[in-house]
């Protein structure tokens, strides 16, 4: 059962949401020391919040939209008196003293959470490989990479740990790991989901979203974490009072809309053949429904992925900057305050992590400021214009969600910058800060599931959900 059909049982009373935690929990006992999908699994948590919940049930209450649905949440989500590590050895033993708003959320909606999940340590990289404890494996075939930074978070999912997750995207990290998964995933538009409680990596590119089996479960796990929050100064006023709800539409289907496949981010060099091949299937489909279909260029898109890797390291140098060993975390001592903030960071970051802190550190220093980061910046001026121009002649826009299929453990660690390539189709969403998500839509000849990307203006997520319903079911028909 997806995670709509365990609500609307639990809450009926047809099933308990303590035999519903009981079957996940089995399959994480199953296969979790393959996989490793988590960093923390709340066995005992989960049963008593289950339990809870078919109390509220005998008494005649409704738990919420979410009761007794299995949820995991990517480990840079607070959760109090949890750890929340972000898979660093650098916050060792730190258990926060709040909730993430979405994490309070998801719990007054009746959701149990089951986890926290691994993912690349600080949220940096694409494949889940830089966690400080251990990769994280592709439900589809363990020897490959599940995609990052959101891997645990898909995979749990993926594997059926959990009937939904949130995972943070900063440049792709929901979306990437979705397609390599085949799940679904969504990045709603900048503002719309409260990053409050959430640990920064690059506080202007950074979103929670939902990982789900199917759209309209990811629209259920949307409609609950956004809305305005005073707590995150990003957060957008008027969500969702200015958004239609994405669940009141999946079955408005796509007459009459207006879709461009970009060709930056399908036709491009590294593109895999078969990606190509899908996306365009997928265009064919939402034509056969009623939609309009043409190719359209963004052509800035193309520059997005070098802004994002001089921005995003620019804003993560300035964030992590708070792990000094003084305050909280990891704190290995030296003689003098400078060798003691020196020595716990050279032991609590990683390698990646250390890369990204020195790469942006050097974009944003005197001299190389407005040659780096100021152009960056001016890049991304131009992918937000070019984007707005695009919308002005399309509903919406297609295109591929990673250049590839999943790519085995260790293919690419030693070679950073083919690592960054596979964030080449996601990035320019984020430095738009419009929504976008990635639908399951075939698989390649070895069966590893590709990702179709949709994508929509700012707050046009019902928009965006009508068609990833359609391409959910031209998928089921054709299979």
């Amino acid at each position: 059962m997806n995670a709509t059909e365990l609500a609307a049982a639990v809450r009926s009373g047809e099933r308990s949401a303590v035999e519903v935690v009981e079957e996940h929990l089995s399959r994480i006992d199953a296969r979790e020391g393959e996989l490793h999908a988590f960093n923390l699994v709340m066995a005992d948590d989960a049963r008593a919040a289950a339990a809870q919940i078919d109390a509220a049930v005998a008494r005649g209450e409704d738990p919420g939209p979410l009761a007794g649905v299995p949820v995991a949440l990517k480990d840079n989500m607070c959760t109090r008196g949890l750890p929340t590590t972000c898979s660093s050895k650098i916050l060792d033993g730190w258990k926060p003293p709040y909730d993430a708003t979405v994490v309070t959320r998801l719990r007054d909606a009746g959701a149990v959470f089951v986890g926290k999940t691994n993912l690349d340590e600080f949220a940096m990289g694409s494949s889940t490989e830089n966690s400080a404890f251990g990769p994280t494996r592709n439900p589809h075939d363990p020897s490959r990479v599940p995609g990052g930074s959101s891997g645990g978070s898909a995979a749990a999912v993926a594997a059926d740990f959990a009937a939904l997750s949130l995972g943070s995207d900063t440049g792709g990290s929901i979306r990437q790991p979705a397609a390599l998964c085949g799940v679904v995933g969504v990045k709603p538009t900048y503002g719309a989901v409260s990053r409050y409680g959430l640990i920064a990596f690059a506080s202007s590119l950074d979103q929670i979203g939902p990982f789900a089996t199917t759209v309209a479960d990811a629209a259920l796990a949307l409609e609950v974490i956004w809305g305005h929050d005073p707590l995150d100064s990003t957060s957008i006023g008027s969500v969702p009072s200015a958004i239609e709800s994405p669940l009141a539409v999946l079955d408005r289907g796509v007459e009459g809309l207006r879709v461009g496949i970009v060709d930056e981010i399908t036709l491009a060099e590294g593109i895999a053949p078969e990606v190509r091949a899908a996306v365009e299937a997928a265009g064919l489909a939402l034509e056969s429904a009623g939609a309009s279909v043409e190719h359209v260029s963004v052509p800035s898109a193309e520059y997005g992925l070098s802004a994002y890797y001089l921005i995003a390291p620019a804003e993560a140098s300035s964030n992590l900057a708070r792990y000094d060993g003084v305050r909280y975390g990891l704190r290995v001592d030296g003689e003098t305050v400078e060798q003691m903030n020196a020595a716990t960071r050279d032991c609590g970051f990683g390698a990646e992590v250390k890369r990204r802190i020195m790469l942006g550190t050097y974009a944003l220093s005197t001299g190389y400021y407005d040659a780096y980061y100021g152009t960056a910046q001016r890049v991304r001026t131009l992918i937000i214009r070019d984007f707005e121009r695009a919308y002005e002649r399309f509903d919406v826009l297609l295109g591929a969600t990673s250049p590839t299929v999943a790519f085995e453990l260790g293919a690419r660690t030693a070679d950073p910058l083919a690592m960054y390539l596979s964030d080449v189709c996601t990035v320019p969403s984020n430095l738009s800060g419009d929504p976008a998500m990635s639908v399951p839509f075939g698989a390649d000849a070895a069966g590893l599931p590709i990702g179709v990307q949709v994508l929509a203006p700012a707050l046009q997520e019902a928009t965006m959900f009508r068609v990833a319903a359609a391409i959910e079911a031209a998928k089921g028909s054709a299979s």
